[in-house]
């Protein structure tokens, strides 16, 4: 069954989580009695990894980012992750990113070929980060090596890319090797619009054929393991940095989804779950767990704010949701943490007619072993569902009104 993920992502910048074993152990505790199940430490950026890895050694002669030498922050986190029963999914956060600023830093100097460019050939950089080229199969050798070192030397829950991978901005794609590629298939340039629709999804395509070679190595080493990425929302993902979200559902290479909806106004994060919902329907929902935006610079999210925002995502069928990032939940003497441990944030459900995913044939196989009747065990949650929690419902003093929520779950699964 595809697990419920309440998650929070784990970061070097503006945080000291990985300062020391006993800084993560006290994570790790804060964490789980907050409600969560996941963590998602950063494992590589910047160009480098947080864990010795014999991949970046061999291409570029460094074993691991220079202040953790002689440390193993992935393995520590999953050591104290594993003691509080979270699951660990690693968060290759830059991605293609070669650097932040720097020309590229130390891939880009090494490596000069493997650097992405605009159409005036200069260093592909947006936002100031420095791109590699995305589109190189070198390139995605190097990041996919990263992602199966990490697969097969730790016992994790699945990886994770994001909004840089399986990504590239949208302009990007005219070095040599690309515009080749391009006139070899069409018998011409790429066109110098680079928001040109056709050239948009020629290149996105390229990408979303990576994302699926990695799913398919991944998935060779464990089947077990939950390939989830977490783009930025589309369709300004695809605009932007082509991450074409609708065709990774459809082909079926990707697990879970959390898209980045990094809004201070409720409201309007509340908009874009909606537009969730009419993207990608019911039944896609269940491999859907939003981004939030609880802590940046000087901006920290009110209690009142997420829940209002959590329990939206559950009235629309979105089952969980990861936070980003740790500190938002450690700030202000963990208000925020306590807040959702004191408001049972783990059995915070909402499933009800229509729904669709394992976590309903979970709900319906404790009903049927109760002996309610509701049919077919098969994940979709009909009349006869519904007509099977109402009964449960009023069997147990609860409003019968057919939703699977806090109170009833907590029922149903004791």
């Amino acid at each position: 069954m595809m697990k419920k993920i309440r998650g929070v992502w784990l970061t070097t910048a503006a945080s000291n989580v990985f300062d020391t074993v006993d800084n993560i152990k006290k994570a790790m505790q804060l964490v789980a009695e907050a409600g969560f199940n996941t963590v998602f430490p950063v494992v590589w950026n910047n160009g480098y990894t947080l864990y010795p890895s014999a991949v970046l050694k061999k291409n570029f002669g460094i074993e691991i980012s220079p202040p953790y030498t002689g440390r193993d922050i992935l393995a520590e986190v999953i050591e104290e992750a594993t003691k509080e029963k979270l699951e660990v999914i690693p968060w290759f956060e830059y991605g293609f990113i070669a650097a932040y600023k720097q020309d590229g830093g130390h891939i880009i100097k090494e490596k000069p070929e493997w650097a992405g460019k605009d159409k005036d050939n200069e260093l592909l950089t947006k936002n100031d980060f420095v791109w590699m080229n995305s589109l190189d199969p070198e390139v995605q050798d190097f990041l996919l090596s990263l992602f199966l070192e990490v697969a097969i030397n730790y016992k994790i829950a699945g990886v994770q890319a994001d909004d840089h991978l399986p990504a590239m901005p949208s302009e990007g794609g005219y070095d040599r090797k690309t515009k080749e590629l391009y006139y070899s298939q069409f018998g011409e340039d790429p066109p110098l619009d680079f928001k040109t629709s056709s050239w948009l999804e020629w290149r996105a395509n390229i990408l979303s054929d990576f994302l699926a070679r990695l799913y398919r190595e991944v998935k060779n080493i464990n089947p077990n393991l939950i390939v989830s990425v977490s783009p930025s929302p589309y369709p300004f993902g695809f605009n932007e940095y082509l991450q074409d979200v609708p065709t990774w559902i459809n082909r079926g290479i990707v697990d879970l989804i959390h898209p980045q909806l990094y809004r201070r106004d409720k409201d309007e994060y509340k908009g874009l779950v909606d537009d969730l919902v009419n993207q990608f329907g019911q039944k896609n929902l269940s491999k859907i767990s939003p981004g939030v935006l609880i802590r940046s610079g000087d901006y920290q999210i009110t209690p009142d704010t997420l829940w209002q925002s959590i329990r939206h995502n559950r009235r629309s069928g979105i089952r969980g949701e990861v936070l980003f990032f740790f500190e938002g939940l450690n700030a202000d003497n963990q208000a925020l943490a306590t807040f959702l441990k004191d408001n049972n944030y783990a059995n915070l459900v909402y499933l009800q007619y229509g729904n669709i995913g394992s976590d309903v044939e979970e709900i319906q196989q404790k009903l049927k072993n109760k002996g309610y009747g509701v049919g077919k065990t098969d994940g979709n949650f009909g009349s006869l569902t519904k007509s099977a929690v109402e009964k449960f419902q009023r069997d147990n003093s609860l409003s019968p009104d057919g939703v699977v929520g806090p109170e009833t779950y907590t029922k149903l699964m004791n």
